[in-house]
């Protein structure tokens, strides 16, 4: 089992690159040769990504979080499957290749760094963890393609607005629909976000019966959610719309990752177990 874990692992980032190539091809000729192959092709990526990890997770005997390089392979799929069920429910096919390149950036690392690791930490070997982290990172792909969608946004309202008509103003959708992507997106986050800090709250209590909800790591989660949250809650009103919807979406995406990085890096937090 312990080579075709090793296969999957070389394979992976060269199946992500050529999807992307296809979904970037069409991009730029916008010929639409591609149209429902490209899905396809993400789709088998998908999958053969899904059985990776959960063959790794069975052999190994943890969930792939026991470091940064299994999460980073955790990270390209669950962007990618973020945004494949955004397509799926949009039938929108045509901005895959700037979501794509997140997955491959991340592959790429995880690929060549990953080992494996049978030892580890008790705790890091609880099914109900990984699913806690899988659905946390998947929420952080959907601000992540929330806020990509509301780069685009930005750049095609500012090439209307100096009436230059380029590739992005030819090739991307209109600014109702980069929108409606970005929100979208926002909604797959939101709720993702949402199992997650629900697994946390059931799980935590159990697992470390020492934590504090005053935990920096809970508290920039929950800033996250919380604006999201209102973002969404607004957008449904019809009190946010257009540009404001866009710009709380990278401003949310922002405040994730500076939350994340101080978290990490400034801050101690029993999320650093591992």
């Amino acid at each position: 089992m312990i080579d075709f874990i090793d296969d999957l692992n070389i394979i992976l980032p060269f199946l992500y690159i050529i999807t992307f190539g296809i979904y970037l091809y069409d991009f730029l000729k916008g010929k639409k040769e591609f149209t429902n192959s490209k899905r396809l092709f993400l789709f088998i990526t998908l999958l053969l990504h899904s059985i990776y990890l959960i063959t790794r997770t069975i052999h190994f005997g943890h969930p792939p979080i026991t470091n940064v390089f299994e999460i980073f392979t955790v990270l390209a799929f669950a962007v990618s499957f973020s945004y494949f069920i955004l397509e799926l429910v949009t039938d929108i096919r045509g901005t895959g290749p700037f979501i794509i390149i997140i997955s491959i950036l991340f592959q790429v690392i995880s690929s060549t760094k990953i080992e494996h690791i049978v030892a580890v930490n008790e705790v890091l070997k609880s099914n109900l963890l990984g699913i806690h982290v899988f659905s946390a990172l998947v929420g952080y792909s959907g601000i992540t393609i929330s806020a990509v969608y509301g780069f685009l946004y930005l750049m095609l309202y500012k090439e209307i607005k100096l009436n230059q008509f380029g590739l992005i103003f030819n090739r991307l959708p209109n600014l109702e629909v980069l929108e409606k992507l970005s929100f979208y997106s926002a909604i797959i986050g939101f709720s993702l976000l949402s199992i997650a800090i629900t697994i946390g709250i059931i799980w935590l209590p159990k697992a470390f019966p020492n934590f504090s909800y005053a935990d920096p790591k809970l508290i920039g989660t929950s800033i996250v959610w919380i604006l999201y949250g209102i973002g969404i809650l607004s957008k449904l009103l019809g009190r946010w719309r257009g540009k404001k919807v866009v710009v709380l979406s990278i401003v949310g995406f922002i405040i994730a990752i500076l939350s994340t990085m101080l978290t990490n890096f400034l801050s101690l937090s029993f999320h650093s177990f591992y």
